[in-house]
């Protein structure tokens, strides 16, 4: 894929130093974001050439169903945002700030 395409699949453009260093395109899931995406997606880059500015990427493993949940929506949100929202309940009059045990703040004195 070229740097163009893949900025056109993720819909955003690539940090600035993805096309400078091939270790940007390392497979080290501990390097970048990134990586961590084409890795859950089931591939792995082979050929980096930042002078012509392509990547070539190969399948690893059929595609989990889990790394669907990586994709993001055009808002840039992960698609399970806001799922939960309304199911937890805080009665009137409960301070979520005050310990659950009041004996606990004795142990920093």
């Amino acid at each position: 894929m070229s740097f163009a395409d893949i900025e056109r699949v993720i819909g955003g453009k690539l940090p600035p130093s993805s096309p400078q260093y091939p270790a940007w395109w390392s497979n080290n899931p501990t390097n970048n974001v990134m990586t961590k995406v084409w890795l859950a997606a089931g591939f792995r880059t082979e050929q980096v050439d930042t002078k012509a500015r392509k990547v070539v990427f190969r399948r690893i493993e059929q595609k989990a169903p889990e790394a669907n949940f990586l994709r993001t929506r055009k808002s840039g949100r992960h698609p399970l945002f806001g799922a939960l929202k309304g199911l937890a309940h805080v009665p009137a009059g409960v301070d979520l700030t005050e310990p659950a045990d009041p004996d606990w703040a004795k142990v920093y004195e």
